[in-house]
Formats: C-alpha cells, structure tokens, sequence
C-alpha cells in the first residue's frame, strides 16, 4: 500500500494559540512530531496539514513538506480529508501535532495489514490510563472495544461503569488513526449525527452509521499538550527516557 502520513498542525486554538510551535526541550513541538513520523518505513512521505504560514514556514525550514488547507474546518479529520484531495494514497494514517512522545513503535500499530476490496477502513489508537484523575477528567476520552477490537463507544464520561466489576482498566484515546480513501469520503459527506453533537467526537460520524472501526492499544506512555502546563510534564517523561 501506499501510506501517507498527514499531521495536522493549526495555529488558532484557542487553549493554546500556535500550539504547533511551542518549545520542547528547545525544539518546536512540530519538528519532534515530524521526526518520529519520519522514521516510520511504511510512510512513503510525511506531510505537516496547516493553514498557517508562520508554521509552514517553520516546518519546511527543518524540511518538513507542507500542504495548506482552509482555515475553517471544524475538525483534524476534515483537514485530513482535504489532504486526500491532493495527495492520492492508500491509506492516510494521522499523527497529531500535539502527541510528541509517540514514536515509530507505536504509530504503526493502527497500520493494517492489508484492506479488503471496496472496505471502508478506521483504526485509532488508545491505551491503558494509570492516574485515577485522568479517567474522571472530561478532557480525556474513555474508549470502549469489543473482542475484536471494534469500538463500541466511546465517551468523556468515565465507561464502562464499575458497577459489577471494579476489575478493570479504562482506555483512553492517543492520536493516531488511520483511514483508506473511502472512509473520508463517507466522512466528509455524513452529517452529523446527535451523539457527536453531545460528546463534540468525530468517531461517532462512523459509530452512529454502523461503520466499524478499530482501537488497538498501544500501551504508550502518551501525553498530548493541550496548554501551556502539559509541556512541562512531556518534557518530564523525555528527560526521563533520555536519561
């Protein structure tokens, strides 16, 4: 298959204005995303998604290719779908400009092996939350799989509830997926529906049509920076693993 990898990389956040360039150890959060993206074989190229210049140009100055995409899509999805339009693939696998810790061993887990003729094809990473906190914490989505690893919901409220069985530990979503041609064209052209209204998750535009996708467990050590106090605790865990 030809894979591309796509990062998405918006400056107007308003928790976290040009989030994609803050410092990280003294290097700019995009170019270590970039980094562990490029050493991922299977891509056949890496593309930072942005509708800034003043990231653009930071991101082809350590030669990261850049695509510029509308200013108004309301999520990294859609970004990813307008990419689609102009770089033909396979398979879209995308890496968030804000999960810095996510290395090659762990974004290629959501890659199939193959895809079936005419299949639409999701996967997503998650893994194992261990701070108690976290899983009470709206921020963070509580995904839910079935054997099979298909998603069966997925939630800010803390789910399954422990009602039978306190033996069991909650997942959490990490930013990564990955999607073939069709699955972003389905995605792009289906309204939203009433649950992704309420929990603000694109994965339900799939979820409510009865369009399977897939959530495999990574077990990383994932932290995605969604304010200014997030950089301090990644690059905790870096000096850490440097060390």
């Amino acid at each position: 298959m030809n894979i591309v990898c796509v990062i998405p990389a918006r400056a107007e956040s308003s928790r976290f204005f040009e989030k994609p360039l803050a410092l990280i150890l003294g290097k700019p959060m995009i170019r270590w995303v970039w980094e562990h993206c490029k050493e991922v074989e299977q891509f056949s190229e890496v593309y930072v998604a942005t509708d800034s210049e003043k990231i653009k140009a930071l991101a082809e100055s350590f030669g990261a290719k850049v695509v510029m995409t509308a200013s108004d899509h309301d999520t990294a999805t859609e970004r990813l779908y307008e990419v689609s339009t102009k770089i033909d693939a396979d398979l879209y696998v995308m890496v968030n400009g804000d999960e810095p810790l996510l290395t090659k061993d762990y974004i290629t887990q959501c890659i199939p092996t193959s895809i079936g003729e005419g299949e639409m094809y999701v996967s997503n990473l998650m893994t194992d939350f261990h701070n108690p906190v976290e899983v009470v914490d709206s921020t963070n989505l509580k995904i839910v799989t079935g054997h099979n690893n298909r998603c069966l919901f997925i939630s800010r409220s803390p789910i399954p509830y422990p009602k039978g069985n306190m033996d069991y530990v909650y997942h959490k979503f990490v930013g990564v997926g990955a999607f073939n041609h069709k699955a972003l064209e389905f995605y792009h052209t289906t309204p939203r529906g009433p649950i992704e209204k309420i929990e603000e998750n694109d994965s339900f535009r799939f979820i409510e049509n009865n369009v399977p996708i897939y959530y495999y467990n990574c077990h990383c050590r994932s932290l995605s920076v969604d304010n200014h106090k997030d950089i301090a605790g990644v690059e905790a865990i870096m000096k850490g693993e440097m060390e």
